[in-house]
């Protein structure tokens, strides 16, 4: 009685340990012990992969850190199905979509998981799916709106105008518009282009570790540079060529900054 107790009270915190080891977990490795916070959970997670040598992408940084920031103070049992759908309803209220919440849920469960499969910690995941199809059953989680027009040339010419007739502007965004638009490349993968991937005379260009939904890592692909758009994929390069100051790293490579945040603000406005 007293050990059914004990598990029925730990499965509604969203952690299950094994009966007879309450509170202890030998199968669980020294770090994941030490690591009782959901914060230290992503610290682990991070820590795991940088010993593997796998990089993180740019947007499951970001969403590490936001996760870290808004849930990283609890303790796992805290992580319930109630807290996880008070999340994300805090998270429509402030704007984000049915796929944003829903990328938050799989990034939360992802680390739990990883604890588990990895750690050996006995953990249940059973809350996160219970949160999301209440999410999904009010709407806040689900499949984006798929795009139904591109923009305009009229659109384009003005958002170009306005980026390149800012003089405080260091990244050459507009040249990075035309460009984006001529090969429908992402903005990670325009900013890696080196001089070794372009090959004028064949007007064809290399896009290393290409986003796949298995693997990225050596997905390396050949593209045309086409003129089908009004844009010329290939003049674009040339004419960046021209600037010395980028020649010697590659031809987008002031993009520190992202430049899709400067191309949002002025599409706003």
């Amino acid at each position: 009685m007293r050990h059914s107790f004990a598990e029925r009270m730990l499965r509604n915190g969203g952690l299950i340990l094994s009966v007879g080891l309450i509170g202890k977990n030998p199968a669980a490795t020294r770090k994941s012990r030490d690591a009782q916070l959901f914060c230290d959970r992503i610290g682990l997670h991070r820590q795991d992969l940088v010993e593997v040598g796998k990089n993180i992408g740019r947007s499951k940084s970001a969403s590490l850190i936001f996760l870290d920031e808004r849930l990283g103070h609890l303790r796992l049992p805290e992580l319930d199905r109630d807290c996880l759908i008070k999340f994300g309803k805090e998270r429509a209220l402030e704007g984000a979509g049915p796929v944003t919440v829903g990328i938050d849920l799989g990034y939360i469960k992802t680390i739990l998981s990883h604890a588990a499969a990895v750690h050996g910690v006995i953990v249940s995941t059973e809350p996160i799916d219970l949160a999301r199809i209440a999410l999904g059953r009010l709407g806040l989680v689900g499949k984006g709106d798929e795009r139904d027009r591109r923009p305009t040339q009229d659109e384009l010419d003005r958002i170009i105008s306005e980026l390149e007739g800012n003089v405080r502007q260091k990244i050459p965004v507009g040249r990075i518009v035309r460009f984006a638009v001529a090969t429908a490349m992402r903005q990670n993968e325009i900013a890696r282009i080196e001089w070794r991937d372009f090959d004028p005379r064949g007007r064809m260009l290399v896009v290393r570790d290409r986003k796949d939904p298995r693997k990225k890592k050596g997905n390396d692909q050949r593209i045309p540079l086409l003129d089908v758009s009004g844009y010329d994929a290939c003049k674009i390069l040339e004419e960046q060529a021209g600037f010395q100051t980028f020649a010697k790293a590659g031809f987008f490579h002031t993009m520190d900054d992202p430049s899709g945040q400067h191309f949002v603000v002025n599409a706003e406005n």
